[in-house]
C-alpha cells in the first residue's frame, strides 16, 4: 500500500495546489491513500465543512487536525458527524470529535488512521504518549496498517514518539513547524518516521505567513495581522510504502510538487 501524507495545509495556496497536483499524483504514483494535515486550511488557522468538501473532492481521504482544531466553531458539525476526520487524541475526553478513525481504500484494505499534539513548547495537555497507546489499543485487531500524524514543536519529542511506538504502527510523521526535515527512514522495528513532512502552502514566506508582516510583528514588537502569503506554492508531504500484511513499512520518501510540477500533472 502506498500512502501519502500532506504535511500542515496553510490557507487558499495550499489548498489549490492540492486540487491542482493530488488527482495526478495519485494516478502517477498509484497511491492508494492519502491523508493529509489541514488544520491551517482556513485563512491559515483553522477547518471548515466547505474546505473539507473540496479537499475530499481533490482526492483526500482522510484528514488530521491539530492544535487549531477548534479555531472556527462552524467545524464542531463536520467533526460529530465525518467519519473521517479525527481531532488530538490527547485533547480531554469531553473534546468533539473523534480521537481515531478507520478509512477504507478503493482495494478494500483498511488503515487506523490517529494524531496528537506534543507537548514541548506546546500547551498544557495530556500525554500524547499515554493517549496513543490507548487509540492503539481500541484500534481493530485486523486493521495491520496504522498511521500517526504527531503535531510536536520539539524534534526531541518527535524522535521519542517514533522510537516509543516502533513496530507497533506503519509510520509515525511529524507536522506543526512548517519546516520539512531531512531525516526520513524506516526505523529498526519497521515505523516510518520523519520528523516534519513540511508545509503545503505558500513558501515565499515565513511559515506560510507574509515576510512583511512576520518581519514588522518581529522587528517592532508591535501586533501585525499575519495574513497568509501568496508566493511559491508546493505541496509537501511523505509517501510510504507499507505491506498491507504486516502493517510495517517498507520505505519513505520525502514529496515536494512545485508550480512547474503541479502544472504538469494537472494535465494528466
Amino acid at each position: 500500500m502506498l500512502l501519502l501524507f500532506i504535511g500542515d495545509v496553510v490557507g487558499r495556496p495550499g489548498r489549490e495546489i492540492i486540487q491542482q497536483a493530488l488527482p495526478g499524483l495519485r494516478a502517477e504514483r498509484k497511491i492508494d491513500l492519502v491523508v493529509c494535515n489541514a488544520e491551517n486550511a482556513a485563512a491559515g488557522s483553522g477547518y471548515t465543512p466547505k474546505i473539507h468538501a473540496s479537499l475530499m473532492k481533490a482526492g483526500v481521504d482522510a484528514i488530521t487536525l491539530g492544535d487549531h482544531v477548534y479555531r472556527r466553531r462552524e467545524v464542531l458539525p463536520l467533526l460529530e458527524s465525518a467519519d473521517n476526520v479525527v481531532r488530538p487524541s490527547n485533547l480531554p475526553a469531553e473534546a468533539t470529535g473523534r480521537r481515531w478513525a478507520v478509512v477504507t481504500t478503493k482495494s478494500g484494505d483498511r488503515a487506523f488512521i490517529a494524531c496528537a499534539l506534543g507537548q514541548l513548547f506546546m500547551r498544557p495537555i495530556d500525554s500524547p504518549f499515554r493517549a496513543l497507546d490507548a487509540a492503539l489499543a481500541e484500534a481493530p485487531s485486523d486493521v495491520k496498517v496504522r498511521f500517526v500524524d504527531f503535531h510536536a514543536e520539539a524534534t526531541s519529542e518527535m524522535q521519542s514518539m517514533g522510537r516509543y511506538l516502533d513496530g507497533r504502527v506503519s509510520a509515525v510523521l511529524g507536522t506543526h513547524t512548517h519546516v520539512a526535515t531531512a531525516d526520513e527512514c524506516v526505523l529498526p522495528g519497521g515505523t516510518a518516521f520523519q520528523c516534519d513532512v513540511g508545509m503545503t502552502g505558500p513558501h515565499d514566506s515565513i511559515l506560510g505567513r507574509r515576510v512583511d508582516r512576520v518581519l514588522a510583528a518581529t522587528l517592532t514588537g508591535m501586533p501585525h495581522p499575519f495574513d497568509v502569503a501568496e508566493g511559491d506554492p508546493r505541496l509537501n508531504g511523505a509517501l510510504v510504502d507499507i505491506d498491507p500484511e504486516t502493517g510495517l513499512a517498507r520505505s519513505i520518501e520525502r514529496v515536494s510538487v512545485n508550480e512547474v510540477e503541479a502544472k504538469r500533472l494537472s494535465q494528466l
